[in-house]
């Protein structure tokens, strides 16, 4: 049997912190769990498939009693606001309608998008459904990731790749990825590709060294102040 884990759901609580931190009583909390799931949905949609296309590469959700707070972490914070700000007004708009409570939405820089996972798996999905040559991106990819600060780098596609009649998988490895290490910080992401030869899966582990060792740029504690999971000694 597999014993394969989510990087991410593996450090949740010991090195990294829940992406929706909120309490909500037993009667609430599935409507709220509904209600998270529909605005990471509908921001997915609204900046990522759609122009502004602005990059965003995750989503953290606070709740109050009184407001919601939405973080938005992004490589292009310029199209998420807009001319003086339009955008992320009609954007508060949307969200208040969607779920009949105050918005709030803030938004965090991603200073390195060469090594936001997330990030990485869109871009070659961008160009896969272009129909470039998928040895081509993912080795410019990887390369890319070493350079700007990745200790290691891992990218695994499956599908029609090159549009064969078979499907397989063809993965690549850069530097080290140690998993089972819970100090290391791994960004982890999957992406689905709809091209016309069918759906390709992409999925991408980038090491960015161990926790105690720096903060990241693109770890946060979401609400500015709060803190992160407390790392292992």
């Amino acid at each position: 049997m597999g014993q394969k884990t989510n990087p991410f759901g593996f450090r949740v609580g010991v090195t990294e912190a829940h992406k929706s931190r909120w309490f909500a009583p037993k009667a609430l909390f599935g409507e709220l769990l509904v209600e998270d799931y529909k605005i990471r949905q509908f921001i997915d949609k609204r900046l990522n498939r759609t122009p502004p296309y602005a990059a965003v590469s995750d989503v953290y959700i606070e709740r109050t009693r009184e407001e919601l707070t939405v973080i938005v972490k992004t490589a292009r914070p310029g199209q998420v606001v807009g001319l003086k700000g339009a955008e992320i007004e009609r954007l508060t708009k949307d969200l208040e309608a969607l779920t009949g409570r105050k918005v709030a939405i803030k938004i965090i820089e991603i200073k390195n998008p060469e090594i936001a996972a997330r990030l990485i798996a869109e871009t070659m999905g961008e160009q896969l459904k272009k129909r470039a040559n998928y040895r081509r991106v993912v080795k410019m990819r990887a390369e890319a990731a070493m350079q700007n600060g990745a200790k290691g780098i891992r990218i695994l596609m499956s599908g029609r790749l090159g549009g064969a009649e078979i499907a397989r998988n063809f993965d690549t490895r850069l530097g080290s990825i140690p998993l089972t290490t819970l100090q290391a910080n791994i960004d982890y992401a999957v992406a689905h590709v709809g091209t016309t030869y069918g759906v390709i899966g992409i999925k991408v582990w980038v090491y960015k060294g161990l926790f105690e060792q720096a903060e990241d740029d693109t770890t946060t504690n979401a609400a500015g102040g709060r803190a992160r999971a407390r790392g292992r000694r």
